[in-house]
């Protein structure tokens, strides 16, 4: 089975529930670790350490932290108390008018409810929608009441903060019922509450509740003594006492490899820690205990700084790492800088890379296509400064549009937080995106190029190799993307909802899932293979990005081409072979070529073509002749497959993740191919 990390799905904590999260790789989240495993006896020594050394381990970060004190490790937090006017009269009217339009709407009525029945259609039917958003919604409601607060002064908004953070200390648990263990443990349909299990939503709500302390403490000290004792018990028995005892939390990477769920919790607890315990000592011992673990994700980074499930998800994986050096940073006043680990620039600027313009980017494994304006841009934006990386900065400013807000409510309460308290941020103003010309990511087998940095102008093309064992893995080795003027209209799919059949033996039933719904080839009309044994192979790959450094984006003459040999992509009979080649030509043509033989005894439907070529069309699909005619939002391509004529089938989209970012409908067009042996080069060029 591939990697199947994850994404997730919600919340106010960070964009956890629309995105999903489910811990499946090669190991099931529960699966036990072997019989008398203790990894995390013995410290682990990855890029961190070959950079602060013993500096990251107890001893030193005790004598930090003891002689810094909690007053002094809790204001390096940077996170402002409803004191602090300065970060809270400043706030927008847009982003304060839209807090209000919300809250005033909600105030006065029943906090969502989290019935047992909700949670349990998981375990009955797969279904962890209902759950997950009932949860969600009490996070956003609670996050927009203490941001209110804190900005108002005002006591309806105080009172009602109070009474979210004591819904959400009441819940059973803040595991979401597809993390939770008790079922796979117990065989409970509900949560057990006597072992709360440390998953991604539980250390959001952690955080959650430990900045509204800092941020509304001294008013609820006033107006609702215990509120603030009831938080640190809850926290404490929930997230707190799980991340210091158990080593058998798989996130941690001591008996398992590790995904974004690695960084996203590490970097909740740290900060729940540094904020809620008045003791100096146990903060040193959970950010050595923090840092040992992320140095295993760190290490699993490849050095151009690619993340294989893609820009969805460098949000809540890679990002969430730079968030917790950010912290580490902070809280060791500057003793602990990764800014000059070479891993981190390069991750830094994954996502600016694939940008195709405004709101799209090219998007692999479970990633969706187009922003939702929900991302915390004031992150890449203080990191690019800490650098010196203009290219990103420049690139994050692009989100600080006139009557957008200055960080999304949904994207948690910490993120809001953190950004409200930036002036540079507040006063940053968007400029033209860096857009560079060529990028290709060895690591992963992606390319990215138009044919000139910092426009949008023309056609822009992504290709795609890899395996087919990567986190959040869809059977797209071969698959390309093509632009027009910035807006995909040859795509991929991306993620649709989750359920519980998406991280199961059941994941390549789901159609975005499978090759033959990505623009790739089928030959004998096959699937693509599962796990690390399909892969596709490099024969020519460009120049361009990583290797042209922080400068001035690549420059590069085109033709730009990239051709891999995607016949260990299938299960094919010996002899058999597939080579595609995607070439940017010009600004106004793209050619995709394709070269196989065959064995004609080898066929799978012996009535049927010896191969189809599929490519899945966004927007408005018709026939001009014998060619295909794609338009979207005023862009239009013609496709042109050497006179052959495809089939149209069209896919009514009814699930909202895939309809809100493509509309109404998906066309796939299906190209047959009758010869054993052969070639073909498609051309698809823009019309203007």
């Amino acid at each position: 089975m591939p990697h199947l990390s994850n994404p997730t799905t919600t919340n106010d904590a960070g964009a956890a529930a629309s995105a999903d999260d489910d811990a499946f790789s090669r190991v099931s989240a529960h699966t036990a670790p072997p019989a008398g495993t203790r990894a995390a006896a013995e410290p682990f020594e990855g890029p961190l350490f070959a950079h602060w050394g013993d500096g990251m381990r107890e001893p030193a970060l005790r004598a930090l932290l003891l002689e810094a004190g909690t007053e002094r490790i809790q204001d390096r937090t940077g996170i402002p108390a409803a004191s602090d006017r300065t970060v809270w009269d400043d706030l927008d009217p847009t982003t304060l008018d839209g807090l209000r339009a919300e809250a005033e709407a909600e105030r006065g009525c029943p906090w969502p409810g989290v019935p047992a029945s909700l949670f349990a259609r998981y375990a009955r039917d797969g279904d962890r929608r209902g759950y997950e958003s009932a949860v969600d919604d009490r996070q956003q409601r609670l996050t927009r009441a203490v941001l209110l607060a804190a900005a108002t002064r005002g006591a309806e908004w105080i009172d009602d903060a109070a009474d979210g953070a004591i819904v959400l200390c009441e819940q059973s648990t803040w595991s979401l019922s597809a993390h939770d263990d008790a079922g796979a443990r117990r065989g409970f349909v509900v949560p057990d509450a006597a072992s709360p299990y440390l998953d991604l939503v539980a250390g959001e709500i952690a955080a959650q509740l430990a900045v509204a302390d800092r941020v509304l403490g001294a008013d609820w000290d006033a107006a609702w003594p215990g509120v603030r004792e009831r938080i640190r018990h809850e926290v404490e028995a929930r997230v707190f006492t799980p991340f210091e005892t158990r080593d058998d939390l798989w996130w941690l990477g001591y008996w398992r490899d590790v995904n974004n769920w690695n960084p996203w919790i590490l970097g909740n607890v740290l900060l729940s820690a540094a904020l809620l315990l008045d003791d100096p000592a146990r903060v040193a011992a959970m950010t050595a205990r923090a840092l040992d673990s992320l140095d295993r994700y760190v290490a699993t980074l490849p050095a151009d700084g690619a993340i294989d499930e893609g820009v969805a998800y460098w949000w809540n994986g890679a990002g969430r790492m730079l968030e917790l050096l950010e912290l580490v940073a902070q809280l060791t006043d500057g003793g602990l800088d990764a800014g000059r680990v070479p891993v981190v620039a390069e991750v830094l600027r994954f996502p600016m890379r694939m940008q195709l313009g405004a709101d799209w980017y090219v998007n692999v494994a479970d990633g969706w296509a187009r922003s939702r304006h929900e991302e915390p841009w004031h992150l890449p934006f203080r990191w690019g400064l800490r650098l010196g990386d203009d290219r990103v900065v420049d690139w994050a400013r692009g989100a600080r549009q006139p009557g957008r807000p200055i960080a999304p409510a949904k994207g948690g309460l910490p993120r809001f937080v953190r950004a409200a308290a930036d002036p540079r941020w507040r006063d940053a103003v968007p400029v033209a995106p860096p857009l560079p010309q060529s990028v290709w990511l060895p690591s992963v087998q992606v390319l990215v190029c138009r044919s000139e940095a910092g426009s949008t102008a023309g056609l822009a093309l992504a290709a795609k190799g890899g395996t087919n064992d990567e986190n959040h893995n869809h059977k797209d080795l071969g698959s390309v993307i093509v632009a027009a003027d910035g807006r995909p209209l040859l795509v991929d799919i991306g993620k649709p909802t989750y359920r519980r059949e998406t991280f199961s033996a059941e994941r390549y039933g789901i159609r975005a899932m499978q090759s033959g719904w990505h623009n790739a080839p089928a030959p004998h009309g096959l699937e693509q293979g599962e796990g690390p044994a399909f892969e596709a192979t490099v024969v020519t790959a460009p120049d361009g990005e990583p290797d042209a450094g922080p400068g001035p984006a690549a420059s590069g003459t085109l033709p730009i081409s990239l051709e891999l040999d995607l016949t260990a992509a299938y299960p094919l009979a010996a002899g058999e072979h597939w080579l595609r080649r995607a070439t940017l030509v010009s600004s106004s043509r793209i050619e995709i070529r394709d070269e196989w033989r065959l064995r004609a005894d080898a066929a799978v439907d012996g009535d049927g073509p010896i191969a189809v070529l599929h490519l899945i069309a966004a927007g408005e699909v018709r026939r001009v002749a014998d060619r295909v005619v794609v338009s979207a939002d005023g862009r239009a391509i013609v496709i042109d497959a050497a006179g052959l004529a495809p089939e149209l089938e069209e896919w009514v989209l009814d699930d909202p993740e895939l309809s809100g970012v493509w509309g109404e409908r998906l066309t796939r067009l299906s190209y047959p191919l009758s010869d054993a042996t052969g070639s073909l080069t498609m051309t698809i060029e823009e019309v203007r």
